[in-house]
């Protein structure tokens, strides 16, 4: 259902946007000026466009571009044209962190990045030391926030995913006993794991089993399934990325076992995964702020345009990401800001406006940030049903 466009295409595209490069990440506007000696808007994105995580990189990217496109179109932010420039980290986090240094070699004002939470913590160190403002579309995890005042986030945090999936679950009686298969090595799967476990015993829930892997041993899940099985869960929760997913669903199926499974966004990409049998994945539940099937607009004009440009239904990090382009459109207008800014005159005023912004997107309606950057908005859950994402409300 996930299909895009090469490497090759989306960076075709982004360079077609890439005007005039600057010398400093600190510096000024005056670097920012496209061929024609015009300021512009110089904003990054970092993710992974290749590796294991490439959908929801690729996803990211097309999304900003097409969000960027739409806006030039009508005339910029505040009458300045968008410049955009996407580099790939494999979500590796030292290979992010090189990544924003070739953006603040650009010249890069303000970044919407990074796509993963690990990479995104080591890049929130260096955007606060440099007082670059960064939006991640993606990024859950709590330690890409802390201590960096300049760093908001557009998905739920891992504390939310965990709270409102238990609640989810236990509302809809979804399951009875719950065994969780978890990545003890991954903030992101860690931090879900830790507040659901919290909010299931809130909730009345009777977690039979807990078990876990890390990223050095997450090709064989039979001995977890196993003991889940054995314990009587009935429901598997799954707080990680859909390519460990689809190895648990065609294990689970190996094994004979076949509980409801809900995972949460990370299992966003499931159906896209290479040689997997998709037919594994039906009754899947997940987590997730879109529904690509929704009949609103705004959903359907989003759909349109990013399946006519790139060939592929977007998934919930694209949403994210689109609309993470137009919620700085707004706070950037809002505090009536313009390229020759620098950038900690820039990141000092959409610190302040962005915990004004009440925004109607793709993602959520009424968003709003605290002083914290996480993001509030409503979740929704999905079922996969013949082979595609639907609505479970």
């Amino acid at each position: 259902m996930k299909k895009f466009l090469s490497l090759a295409l989306s960076a075709s595209m982004a360079t077609a946007l890439l005007v005039g490069c600057g010398n400093s990440g600190n510096s000024t506007g005056s670097d920012n000026v496209d061929t024609s000696g015009e300021l512009v808007w110089k904003i990054g994105g970092i993710g992974p466009v290749t590796g294991g995580a490439a959908q929801y990189g690729q996803g990211v990217e097309n999304a900003i571009q097409l969000a960027v496109d739409e806006i030039n179109a009508e005339g910029g932010i505040n009458g300045y044209q968008i410049a955009f420039n996407f580099q790939d980290d494999e979500a590796d986090a030292q290979k992010a962190v090189n990544a924003y240094n070739t953006l603040k070699d650009w010249g890069m004002q303000i970044l919407e990045g990074t796509v993963t939470s690990g990479s995104c913590a080591a890049v929130s160190a260096e955007t606060n030391n440099d007082r670059i403002f960064q939006l991640t579309p993606s990024a859950s995890s709590t330690s890409v926030t802390e201590g960096n005042d300049n760093t908001f986030q557009i998905c739920f945090s891992d504390p939310n995913q965990g709270t409102v999936s238990a609640d989810y679950i236990a509302d809809n009686n979804l399951g009875t006993k719950i065994g969780v298969i978890y990545d003890s090595s991954d903030p992101y799967s860690s931090g879900v794991y830790q507040n659901f476990a919290l909010e299931a015993q809130a909730k009345g829930l009777e977690i039979v089993a807990t078990e876990s892997f890390t990223q050095d041993n997450k090709t064989d899940f039979t001995t977890q399934l196993n003991k889940c099985k054995s314990a009587g869960a009935d429901l598997l929760f799954l707080p990680f990325y859909y390519q460990e997913g689809s190895v648990v669903l065609t294990q689970a199926d190996q094994i004979g076992y076949d509980p409801v499974m809900f995972g949460v966004d990370g299992f966003d990409g499931l159906l896209g995964v290479e040689n997997f049998d998709v037919s594994l994945a039906e009754g899947v539940y997940l987590l997730t702020p879109f529904a690509a099937d929704a009949t609103d607009d705004a959903t359907k004009s989003f759909v349109s345009s990013y399946e006519e440009k790139f060939g592929g239904t977007p998934n919930q990090f694209a949403a994210d990401a689109y609309d993470g382009v137009y919620i700085l459109k707004e706070a950037i207008e809002a505090a009536g800001l313009t390229p020759d800014a620098s950038n900690e005159e820039i990141c000092d005023a959409l610190i302040a406006q962005i915990q004004q912004v009440n925004y109607n997107g793709l993602t959520g309606e009424n968003m709003t940030w605290n002083d914290a950057g996480e993001v509030s908005k409503a979740p929704k859950a999905v079922i996969i049903k013949d082979g595609g994402y639907v609505s479970a409300e």
